[in-house]
């Protein structure tokens, strides 16, 4: 049985990790900067979470190179899934960032699907009407340029709202008042990028399409500072939705 949390002063989050190199990343620094506490759960390798995650503050789900449709393959994928459909419906403030996105949007109902092209690399995203009102994503008003790593996509689910699109697909959704989906990679390190780039081989999606890792590690030398900061700020105005509902 999962531990039960022990009590802290600031906002106890739980992170849902997939993989090794696709961390916490600028999130993890935003949690800790503030003083409020994360623990991850590295799901794939550890079948009991550090405490019950229904217990926490907040959690968000982390990306990966697996598809959310391959509960065959990874065994997993199921348990998840029903976990964040726990989460939203107990309303515990949830972030999912890339296949993290697309579970939460599976567990909202939505079926995700492969996109109509790869984005990799960096790409414009476009706020809705909706998104300039968003807690976390208003700010970003009118568009911004983020780092991108996906071939699926999710469509809206049932009653959700569109927050921001890109010329291939939905990017940002919420779910009720505290359950965001978000396709693009506002969490990821300059390290965990640079290596993605280093490591685009692994991906057969990225081959086929041509993908120059040179040119996308100097581009992405130059942008990561910017949007790192981006994603530290996106991530505080989240803690800070979490802090009131707690």
């Amino acid at each position: 049985m999962p531990a039960l949390l022990r009590e802290t002063d600031g906002v106890r989050v739980l992170a849902i990790v997939h993989q090794r190199d696709a961390g916490p990343g600028v999130f993890g620094e935003a949690i800790r900067e503030r003083g409020d506490s994360l623990d991850e759960w590295l799901l794939p390798e550890t079948e009991e979470p550090p405490a019950d995650p229904l217990g926490y503050d907040a959690v968000f789900v982390l990306g990966g190179s697996m598809n959310v449709d391959e509960g065959d393959r990874y065994e997993w994928i199921g348990g998840e899934r029903g976990l964040l459909g726990r989460l939203i419906e107990q309303r515990v403030p949830l972030i999912g960032l890339c296949l993290g996105g697309q579970m939460v949007a599976a567990a909202a109902g939505a079926v995700p699907r492969r996109a109509r092209r790869p984005e990799i690399g960096w790409h414009p995203v476009e706020l809705t009407g909706d998104g300039r009102s968003d807690p976390l994503l208003g700010p970003l008003a009118p568009s911004f340029e983020a780092f991108q790593w996906h071939s699926y996509e999710f469509p809206l689910p049932p009653g959700a709202v569109a927050l921001a699109r890109s010329n291939v697909s939905l990017q940002a959704a919420r779910i009720g008042k505290l359950a965001w989906a978000i396709q693009f990679h506002p969490e990821v390190s300059a390290a965990d990028a640079l290596h993605w780039i280093d490591d685009y081989e692994t991906d057969a999606d990225a081959v086929r399409i041509g993908v120059d890792p040179t040119a996308l590690a100097l581009e992405t030398e130059a942008k990561i500072a910017s949007f790192n900061q981006l994603g530290r700020d996106l991530c505080g105005r989240w803690l800070d939705v979490a802090a009131a509902r707690s």
